[in-house]
């Protein structure tokens, strides 16, 4: 039975993500317009060539070069979920039953999808970085192509190395907004403001929702692979659930829950203060933390595992919305 072109593109988005790849863009723009804009805006300086006059800092790369790291960063993305389906095929038949590389794509067309959307990735990587003034910053973009391309192939099989590598490189999503934004701030501003204040708290505020985002990933990434343990037994994986057992991955992904939400309120209880975050810490981060917790110690089926591996996705959703509130408690003048 043939395929129409439209099932072939509902294939490709399948495929790559397409929902995943949208909250990867959210991100960016939320790191940039909700947390680092009313920032930049709360900390005025002084122009050496203009002392009578206050003015606040500003963006210093442009709408159009941040656009291009945006897609660069999306099109990697996708590059690597690409690759992960065409190393997973077996596996994936044991654990889902289903598959789109093998079946209504072929490996060879896969491959080439791959390789286009790592080429238009990196490129664009480094056309921002070039723009920037730290050309060199682009082989980031190239390593981390090849680390997904590895982790694919390698890493995943291996006992948690794959887990750390998919949640540091989800960590580095909201990061990257700083990292290319920061250097052209600091260079622009020391150099021509009598009083500056520095770019630290710019990395402060955006490392907080990295420090979020590594380990909620790494939490689900624990639960994926319980939920995957069959499959990953057959096909001699030393994943966490394989090689220490489910008893143990149940106390990981426990005890990081916990970190989790002992990190959060500490943050809250030592910077913030305020009542919103702690009312919106409880409802949308702590009570679906609770449903998680349960599902991973009383889930006996793939359905409980799966039920909390999507409620995680949630938390990670919420954690990445609440830039909007911390944006507006910033421009508020009650937590900055």
């Amino acid at each position: 039975m043939k395929h129409s072109r439209g099932d072939n593109l509902k294939d490709l988005l399948t495929l790559v993500r397409l929902p995943n790849l949208l909250i990867v863009a959210l991100t960016m723009m939320l790191m940039r317009y909700a947390v680092l804009r009313p920032l930049l805006s709360a900390m005025p300086v002084t122009l050496a060539d203009n002392p009578l006059i206050v003015t606040r800092m500003t963006f210093q790369l442009g709408w159009f070069d941040f656009v291009v790291l945006v897609v660069s960063t999306v099109l990697i993305t996708a590059a690597g979920y690409v690759i992960n389906d065409y190393f997973d095929i077996r596996t994936d038949l044991i654990n889902r039953g289903r598959i789109i590389v093998g079946n209504t794509i072929t490996r060879r067309k896969a491959m080439m999808y791959h390789i286009i959307l790592n080429v238009l990735g990196v490129t664009g990587g480094f056309y921002v970085s070039a723009r920037i003034g730290y050309f060199w910053l682009g082989i980031f973009f190239l390593l981390v192509s090849g680390l997904l391309y590895f982790y694919s192939a390698s890493y995943k099989r291996q006992f948690l190395i794959g887990n750390l590598i998919v949640a540091f490189l989800t960590a580095m999503v909201p990061m990257m907004v700083v990292l290319y934004d920061a250097p052209a701030i600091y260079a622009k501003y020391s150099s021509t403001a009598l009083s500056f204040p520095g770019v630290a708290i710019l990395f402060y505020w955006v490392g907080g929702f990295a420090l979020f985002a590594f380990l909620t990933t790494l939490i689900r990434e624990i639960i994926k692979d319980m939920e995957d343990y069959e499959g990953d037994l057959a096909m001699e994986r030393k994943t966490l659930p394989v090689s220490g057992g489910m008893v143990t991955s149940r106390i990981v992904v426990v005890s990081l829950s916990l970190i989790t939400l002992l990190a959060l309120y500490t943050v809250w209880l030592r910077y913030l203060g305020d009542r919103t975050t702690l009312v919106l810490i409880t409802l949308l981060i702590t009570l679906p933390f609770v449903y998680v917790i349960y599902n991973v110690i009383a889930g006996k089926d793939k359905q409980m595992l799966h039920a909390a591996s999507r409620m995680m996705k949630i938390i990670m959703l919420f954690g990445i919305l609440y830039s909007l509130v911390a944006g507006a408690l910033i421009i508020s003048g009650k937590i900055f």
